[in-house]
């Protein structure tokens, strides 16, 4: 016979997790922050087998770890683990951009990316919001390579990137930007000019290692 509370203790983890994850993307929860199991049972109402289940997928999201002694906390990155992962997703999004130019495009890939940057254009200051479409963008890129291995290991920046990408956009400046250099790489896409567009996006993801020309307390605080 099936347990039905297998299936309820796993929706209510996800459902736990889910909320967690936005308290870190927002914000609300920093590097470092500890997790407390019996806040999060008390305000599910519920034991503390989901909440740890919460933290495990959590942890394999990368945005929680397990410290000896102290439990689980928000995961910190240092400045070289920054740096690693923009490099990582800069190499991903530019082979899918050499990928894209073998193939033959649909019209429909480059009309869903150009409705994404509509929407983008109508955020009016919501980093979060902006930052969502800003991962949806670039997701696009990386669904039009129609390559699954660039898709499953751009997968694994997940989250991580996504508070990072939040972070980067606390000044209307670099939205105001990020938004510009979007129209510009689908301008690109469009006339099917593959290396001006990879050569755009290559300065796109610098310059979120330094968009203002030098070192940022919102990139900082993504550090431990």
């Amino acid at each position: 016979m099936v347990d039905n509370n297998i299936f309820d203790n796993n929706s209510l983890s996800r459902l736990i997790a889910e909320k967690i994850t936005e308290e870190i993307i927002t914000g609300k929860l920093k590097a470092g922050d500890k997790l407390i199991e019996a806040n999060y049972a008390e305000e599910f109402g519920t034991s503390r087998a989901p909440i740890r289940e919460a933290f495990y997928l959590l942890a394999i999201d990368g945005l929680v770890e397990r410290i000896p002694r102290k439990g689980s906390v928000v995961k910190g990155y240092s400045e070289r683990d920054i740096i690693d992962l923009l490099e990582i997703r800069m190499m991903l999004e530019s082979l899918a951009i050499e990928r894209i130019a073998e193939l033959d495009t649909p019209e429909s890939s480059l009309i869903h990316m150009e409705q994404l940057v509509n929407k983008m254009d109508l955020v009016d200051g919501d980093r979060l919001e902006y930052a969502m479409l800003n991962q949806k963008f670039h997701l696009g890129i990386i669904e039009m390579s129609k390559s699954d291995i660039i898709a499953n290991m751009y997968s694994r920046l997940g989250l991580p990137l996504l508070s990072l990408q939040r972070l980067s956009f606390e000044w209307v400046e670099n939205i105001n930007k990020s938004l510009k250099e979007h129209h510009i790489i689908l301008n690109h896409l469009h006339k099917k000019q593959f290396d001006e567009a990879k050569k755009v996006l290559i300065k796109h993801n610098q310059n979120v290692f330094n968009p203002r020309g030098k070192s940022q307390p919102s990139i900082k605080g993504f550090n431990n």
